[in-house]
């Protein structure tokens, strides 16, 4: 059933037809350090034009994500937020499968403004997951970008009826501000989304190969930031947060595009990586998507193969059981006190 649940998920918002061909991986190896670092750039670049989302990124909001200042002085009451993903179109359907999406919220005492944070997908969540195969460029094409977006006030309706609405914290307006330009600065640095987490296998203690890079990593590292900062938060407050796992066994590091996908790149390679993408394109009617999922599944849960794309370069994954899975996992809020 978990399987299933995954796989559906990424059709809905994506699309699925895999010819896999063996190939002999690369003879050289490198030192690997795991999980892999996720890659840091020092500027955001402009999205390329072919990027198009469904509905549009932070539509009230500034598009930079910027902050506006409070006076430090001002208490702002910070609060928990969590819907089921794509609550707007699907109602409270993906939440019984523990499919959420996170944010949080801000109230300021000194001027009874509330403002919403979150940080999610400019171009939805099928282009990060999966990229295009375009008949005129050799590599996959990725629209894979995720930044921050701050607007005001705070849809109750959405975040309680089907989620969560809970005060976790005060701060001071210095605080925030500090917090505030710390976003600005994860915001240009950290420009992608990735939405698996990678690991060895289903238990605690097993080796994470990697780490997801979502919504919900983007709160988790703004609570932290705000306990750093001197944010004491609630207690007996439980906090879950969903994560996709794939698990596998140890990767092997494939190369970028200009290795792979160039005229001088492993013209076998480049073909089963587009080969193994191509089932996950947008817009397949229902017939299109029902073969594409059992070719999914046989590709992954009986073939074994799943590539991954992760810091602009491909890895391939040794698939393994339980192959894919959906958890909702606690992760208690940073430093809590009485």
């Amino acid at each position: 059933m978990e399987i299933r649940c995954v796989l559906w998920v990424v059709l809905l918002v994506a699309g699925v037809n895999v010819h896999w061909q063996s190939f002999a991986f690369p003879s050289w190896t490198r030192v690997q350090t795991w999980p892999v670092p996720y890659r840091r750039f020092d500027h955001r670049p402009k999205a390329d034009s072919y990027c198009q989302a469904v509905y549009p990124f932070c539509p009230t909001g500034p598009t930079d994500g910027s902050i506006p200042l409070m006076k430090d002085s001002d208490i702002i009451e910070v609060f928990r937020l969590q819907a089921p993903v794509w609550e707007f179109k699907f109602g409270d359907l993906l939440g019984h499968f523990k499919i959420m999406h996170d944010a949080v919220g801000f109230r300021s005492i000194a001027t009874g403004k509330n403002y919403t944070m979150e940080w999610y997908e400019l171009f939805q969540l099928g282009n990060c997951t999966f990229p295009h195969i375009r008949p005129e460029l050799d590599a996959p094409f990725w629209c894979n970008q995720g930044a921050a977006c701050f607007f005001e006030g705070i849809d109750d309706l959405h975040w309680k009826e089907n989620g969560t609405l809970v005060k976790v914290a005060e701060m001071n307006g210095s605080m925030f501000n500090k917090m505030a330009k710390w976003v600005k600065e994860d915001n240009e640095t950290g420009i992608y989304y990735e939405t698996w987490t990678v690991q060895s296998e289903s238990s605690p203690n097993s080796t994470v190969w990697f780490e997801s890079y979502d919504c919900s990593t983007f709160i988790q590292r703004t609570y932290q930031k705000m306990a750093e900062l001197g944010v004491t938060f609630l207690n007996k407050i439980k906090t879950n947060y969903t994560r996709i796992y794939l698990y596998s066994g140890e990767p092997t590091f494939l190369g970028n595009d200009s290795t792979i996908f160039g005229p001088l790149g492993n013209k076998t390679l480049a073909s089963d990586i587009r080969n193994f993408y191509y089932p996950f394109r947008p817009h397949q009617f229902a017939r299109e998507l029902f073969v594409s999922l059992l070719e999914v599944v046989e590709r992954v849960v009986l073939n074994k193969v799943f590539y991954l794309y992760y810091n602009f370069e491909y890895w391939f994954l040794p698939m393994k059981y339980p192959y894919l899975r959906i958890t909702y996992d606690e992760i208690p809020l940073p430093h809590v006190e009485g």
